[in-house]
């Protein structure tokens, strides 16, 4: 699997239209699987899910999008990764489920490395940890999957301006705020960590899931 990094914020549409590209380069045979790290300049994303009012300020642009989930931001400081890989090589009947499932034991695994311990939630969507008193999220995830080939994935703030999400109310749910990396650690992390972290656990996950199928 090729790991591409972009080493400027790539905008939006740009990612759009190289994943849409990319996912059917590997439908047909042509293209190998990609794991995408990149930042965005700032804006909000809509998925498939998103209520209208959870859309608090347009300070950002916002962009709809075929991704399941509700509201989210990226920006500066965030490690966007997006995931393009063919369901039907990991499992002889592809199961969604589980492969965001996959997702999030990769951004534990990663986050593990900097001893920040994530956690999964029932029936809140992302990667949650012990902030202070409170519980946050430090990661979200959102996917599409076309004939088979994922694209989109995961997002994890590792020094991103928080104050950004006062425009949405993230993911949809009111009770619990957003963190960072930087934040829970109380010191700078480098975005080169994060994807050392990440690149060092893809294997483990990605290729067990293969090895599996």
């Amino acid at each position: 699997m090729e790991i591409k990094k972009a080493t400027e914020p790539v905008a939006y549409e740009d990612a759009l239209r190289f994943m849409e590209e990319r996912v059917a380069g590997i439908h047909a045979g042509a293209e190998d699987e990609m794991i995408w790290l990149l930042e965005h300049p700032p804006l909000y994303t809509a998925g498939t899910s998103a209520k209208a009012g959870d859309l608090l300020d347009t300070r950002f642009p916002v962009y709809q999008t075929g991704r399941g989930g509700q509201y989210t931001y990226h920006g500066p400081g965030q490690r966007v990764s997006y995931v393009m890989v063919n369901l039907r090589k990991y499992q002889q009947h592809p199961d969604i489920k589980q492969y965001i499932w996959n997702l999030e034991e990769w951004i534990i695994r990663a986050l593990a490395h900097f001893y920040v311990k994530g956690e999964r939630r029932d029936g809140r969507v992302g990667i949650w940890v012990a902030d202070g008193m409170a519980e946050s999220k430090i990661a979200a995830i959102g996917v599409r999957v076309r004939r088979w080939v994922t694209y989109h994935g995961i997002s994890i703030n590792v020094d991103p301006d928080l104050s950004h999400y006062a425009g949405i109310v993230p993911c949809g749910i009111r009770e619990h705020g957003v963190t960072s990396l930087a934040r829970l650690l109380g010191c700078p992390v480098a975005m080169e960590e994060i994807d050392d972290a990440l690149k060092a656990e893809s294997g483990a996950v990605f290729d067990a899931a293969r090895k599996a199928a």
